[in-house]
Order: structure tokens, then sequence, then C-alpha cells
């Protein structure tokens, strides 16, 4: 872990007093700094819903790629 980048944010960005940067657990210190509000990462599960809801052009199918 970036300790001292880390350390910068808890201080600078956030105002926090060292002993109380310190006592913080990893997640308390990343849902202040706002790292729960990005999106979730793709899942397989997700994928494949994606997949299904919007299926490839079967064989031979067009596709918009080419003349035709």
């Amino acid at each position: 872990m970036d300790w001292a980048g880390l350390l910068r944010l808890g201080l600078c960005r956030l105002g926090l007093a060292p002993d109380v940067f310190w006592r913080l657990t990893p997640v308390e210190l990343m849902v202040m700094l706002g790292a729960d509000a990005v999106p979730a990462p793709l899942t397989r599960a997700r994928l494949d819903e994606l997949a299904r809801a919007y299926p490839d052009n079967e064989k031979g199918g067009r596709d918009g790629a080419g003349p035709g």
C-alpha cells in the first residue's frame, strides 16, 4: 500500500489529524475518499447478461463492418 500517498490524502485532502488517520481502517479511508462511488467492475455474470441482451450477429450476418 502507498501509505505515504494515503497519509497525504488523509491529512491534506480530508483534513484529518494524524491520530485519527491511523485509527481508520483501510475501508473507512477509501469510503471517505469516495472510492466507493466508482462503478463496480464488470463481473462474469454481468458480461453474460450483456451478451444475452446484445448477441453477436450470426455467421454470415451483416454487422455493418463491410460493403454490401
